[in-house]
């Protein structure tokens, strides 16, 4: 299912670029946008996760630097049946984390600092073995090519906006009208897609997490403690892109992306692992 999702989104990617390449400039215009969008899904594929970790300084990391979080994540890998992915540490106060890579063989697991200051081990436990799930359940690569997606889409949205300024087509054609959709219309699809095809996979991965750590009330409280922790230190860095790597939502603080989150209500995730917990949820 993720395989075919991932072969979905690298069609739309190379479909919006196409469209866009077509309103700007033409048949011309569609073929640099076709070669443009081959270098952008090779690029996704390959490099996307690479990346995303530059794009948050993350720094790769030792037992002999990290053993605590080191050992944690090779146990519960082992747990999950697993590789044991690369373990990263981003310098930020915002508690947070998440899982990129294209597949389980080339994984990696990064953790704010923030997050090692707030939560016991049974909690970190529980979030590392949610961010194994993802792993397990190869959401990971369908993650990372969907913040390139985004980014896409975001690029054109200020294409169009570009093409406007600068009088890519007349009016009377309607190249005035299209581009102001595609201002419009892009950055309300890009959270549409994130929003598809992240919320279904943070319920599976929570409940991974309760099977592969077997405390699902321990990630219960860490995701209350993470959900108030980004209220009161939010991600100034955080790209909306990206946004829905996370284990919870990086931009709560904001009022509009409370109203259009790319994750679940915390206080739903918590009920689902209570139900877990007490058996009547499998």
């Amino acid at each position: 299912m993720n395989t075919l999702k991932t072969v979905f989104l690298m069609t739309v990617m190379m479909m919006l670029f196409m469209l866009v390449g077509g309103l700007i400039g033409g048949e011309s215009g569609i073929m640099m946008a076709f070669v443009i969008s081959l270098v952008m899904n090779f690029g996704s594929y390959w490099f996307s996760d690479k990346i995303v970790l530059s794009m948050y300084k993350a720094q790769e990391i030792t037992e002999k630097e990290n053993p605590q979080l080191y050992n944690s994540v090779r146990k519960l890998s082992e747990k999950a049946l697993i590789p044991m992915p690369k373990v990263y540490i981003i310098n930020s106060a915002t508690p947070n984390a998440f899982a990129t890579g294209r597949n389980p063989n080339n994984a990696a697991v990064a953790v704010t600092t923030g997050i090692m200051n707030i939560l016991n081990q049974d909690e970190l436990d529980g979030v590392i073995a949610h961010e194994l799930g993802h792993i397990k359940n190869r959401d990971i690569l369908t993650g990372t090519i969907v913040a390139t997606l985004v980014g896409t889409i975001t690029f054109i949205a200020r294409m169009a906006g570009w093409a406007m300024m600068f009088g890519g087509r007349d009016d009377e054609e309607g190249g005035g009208i299209s581009d102001l959709l595609l201002m419009i219309l892009a950055p309300i699809a890009a959270v549409l897609i994130q929003m598809a095809i992240s919320r279904s996979r943070e319920f599976a991965a929570d409940n991974s997490s309760a099977q592969i750590s077997g405390k699902p009330l321990a990630l219960a409280s860490a995701l209350n403690k993470l959900e108030q922790g980004n209220h009161y230190i939010p991600e100034r860095n955080a790209e909306p892109a990206t946004a829905h790597l996370f284990i919870v939502n990086p931009l709560t603080a904001r009022s509009f992306t409370k109203l259009f989150s790319t994750h679940p209500p915390t206080e739903e995730r918590i009920a689902r692992l209570q139900e877990i917990a007490s058996g009547r949820r499998m």
